[in-house]
């Protein structure tokens, strides 16, 4: 069994917890089942050891791995005094939530914070699916001021989404259409995920593999974006800024080609193309921002263990969007435990749509 970082004050060691039985777990966790895992690119870089926050909070070894689904183990003994009608959760409850690391197990210790009920109609597989990718991009459009409270008087409301397809992409798509944004702009890399793109929303896909991107951008919007959401670093960093309109906001979550794609190992001339494309990263000048009347922000919700309640508020969310039907889970495809391997290539080719499921 694992425990996530944020989870070590309570365990005298991250990986092996002393848990004989449930008086020894935490009164705000439970230990659970876990059936279905999903697998992120921050997998792979977390395997190469360039992920910072799995540096700083776990170091090596370390067991990857955010999103889990399955069901409630054990559950906390309640003592005396204890409000016996506050125990959210009893043996046997199927969930899903996050583990900050941790989630390539068959049993871990989680947070009941972190931890909600699978809706209705959401089979394990889906619900393993969601939880990364759905608070990403929740966070990314709270970032752009459309959540909680949404930014309706602004004339502008078009946004543009990078990797519309693949996990955070297809949650974002979604999650504008529902926060009434548009037009809605999609890039995705190959012909092969345009109609999955157009699936889940999107107003416009660009297909970049055969179309000019930001020539084909400008036609559609043409005095530029009020929102542009970015996990392509060096590739895409400075056009994207570029292209906001006054007020824009630029949210960046990701630097995927910074980093090397397709393949398992980082040779020594990979070390070397990633040192070259971080030395040719944007800079944005505070002067810049303030005359051009744009933002850039970006963040990492592996950092966010302190900020609890932020997470359960964009959790509590996606599950009102789930029940009421408004939000879809992305496609999955399904792997076995002993294939993990080829699920960790297909990410790392850039060729998936939707979300790498494995079940354990």
């Amino acid at each position: 069994m694992t425990v996530g970082y944020n989870l070590k004050h309570f365990c005298s060691s991250p990986f092996t917890p002393a848990l004989s039985g449930g008086s020894d777990i935490p009164l705000d966790c439970v230990v659970m089942k876990n059936q279905c895992f999903s697998v992120n690119y921050a997998d792979c870089t977390i395997r190469w050891g360039l992920y910072e926050s799995a540096k700083k909070f776990v170091g090596w070894p370390i067991v990857p791995g955010f999103d889990v689904a399955g069901t409630i183990e054990s559950v906390p003994v309640c003592r005396p005094d204890d409000d016996e009608s506050k125990q959210t959760f009893q043996v046997g409850d199927e969930v899903f939530g996050c583990t900050l690391f941790g989630a390539y197990s068959t049993r871990v210790l989680v947070p009941k914070i972190q931890l909600r009920k699978i809706p209705h109609g959401i089979s394990m597989e889906q619900a393993a699916s969601l939880p990364a990718v759905s608070l990403t991009a929740l966070h990314a459009l709270s970032l752009a001021g459309y959540f909680p409270g949404a930014s309706g008087n602004y004339s502008n409301k078009s946004i543009l989404i990078h990797s519309a397809a693949g996990g955070v992409g297809s949650m974002l798509v979604q999650m504008a259409k529902i926060l009434g944004l548009g037009p809605i702009v999609g890039v995705v890399g190959s012909s092969s995920k345009v109609q999955a793109a157009k699936e889940l929303g999107c107003d416009v896909v660009i297909d970049k593999s055969c179309e000019d991107l930001w020539k084909r951008a400008e036609k559609i919007v043409p005095g530029g974006f009020k929102t542009i959401m970015d996990a392509n670093g060096v590739s895409t960093l400075q056009q994207s800024y570029n292209h906001l309109a006054a007020t824009g906001r630029l949210v960046v979550f990701g630097f995927h080609s910074n980093l090397p794609m397709g393949r398992d190992m980082l040779s020594p001339m990979e070390w070397i193309r990633m040192a070259k494309k971080m030395d040719a990263m944007p800079a944005f000048d505070p002067m810049d921002l303030t005359m051009d009347n744009k933002s850039v922000m970006g963040f990492n919700l592996s950092f966010f263990a302190d900020e609890k309640e932020v997470v359960s508020e964009l959790f509590d969310q996606i599950c009102t969007w789930l029940e009421g039907g408004l939000l879809k889970c992305p496609h999955v495809e399904l792997f076995d435990m002993d294939d993990i391997g080829n699920a960790h290539a297909l990410i790392q080719s850039g060729g998936s749509i939707g979300k790498i499921v494995v079940k354990c």
